[in-house]
């Protein structure tokens, strides 16, 4: 089982640029998928990036694709998702997850970290 903790949340202005953390214990996270997901109030919780164990694959959501960046640090065991020019329509709690393959869907994550919150201000 991988534990796995959010930092990097926190209050920003729109255009303005934040970058979550996922530090990741347990001696498998290397081999895991890892995905970003977000829930803004009164939405579902919808996958915002996603990137294979190896790091060769990412995926990103429509409305983040060109300002977000998934990564990964093997060495630090440690996901990233840098997030430039900002809109307020991304505010929402952000939860790191892992799971076992690299997916698309919410359902393939069975790890999950307690969110940190981004709120984007106009």
């Amino acid at each position: 089982q991988v534990q796995l903790v959010e930092s990097g949340g926190g209050l920003v202005q729109a255009g303005g640029s934040l970058r979550l953390s996922c530090a990741a214990s347990g001696r498998k996270f290397s081999s895991y998928a890892m995905g970003w997901f977000r829930q803004a109030p009164g939405k579902e919780r919808e996958l915002v990036a996603a990137i294979s164990w190896t790091g060769g694959n990412t995926y990103y959501a429509d409305s983040v694709k060109g300002r977000f960046t998934i990564s990964r640090d093997m060495a630090k065991n440690t996901v990233y998702l840098q997030m430039n020019s900002l809109k307020p329509e991304d505010t929402a709690v952000y939860y790191c997850a892992a799971g076992p393959r690299y997916s698309v869907y919410t359902d393939d994550y069975d790890c999950w970290g307690q969110g940190t919150q981004v709120t984007v201000s106009s």
